[in-house]
């Protein structure tokens, strides 16, 4: 199994029937009404995605766009994650070799890793009351 089905089966494991029904709403403008009757399960959407050219081993930033703004970043982060690894591509190469658009995705890493000492915020003890 590649690298990319691997991803898409984890991903597909995840999405429950609401998830679908949730992520179908957030692109309706790109699947019709009738199609997306006849998606039920999250591999047929991966599947009609990848027929209409939204989706492909290097082709992430639809549904990247899609998990981002069906609030999902645990979804985002192991697309981000195959992305970074897999493809070898940061956000950086992606704007320079005109992938995708430049994901703002970036910010959902912070919500998974811890911060350093360096970058916690250090507060000064609040004034003694008089």
């Amino acid at each position: 199994m590649s690298e990319y089905s691997s991803l898409l089966s984890d991903l597909s494991e995840i999405i429950t029937a609401e998830d679908l029904d949730q992520l179908k709403s957030a692109c309706k403008e790109d699947i019709p009404d009738e199609q997306s009757n006849a998606i039920t399960c999250s591999n047929d959407w991966f599947s009609y995605l990848e027929k209409n050219h939204k989706l492909a081993q290097d082709k992430l930033a639809y549904i990247e766009h899609i998990f981002e703004i069906s609030r999902r970043p645990d979804l985002l982060t192991r697309v981000i994650e195959y992305r970074t690894t897999v493809l070898k591509l940061s956000e950086d190469d992606e704007i320079d070799s005109k992938l995708t658009r430049i994901p703002s995705a970036k910010k959902y890493k912070d919500i998974i890793r811890q911060p350093s000492e360096d970058d916690i915020i250090k507060l000064a003890p609040p004034p003694k009351k008089a």
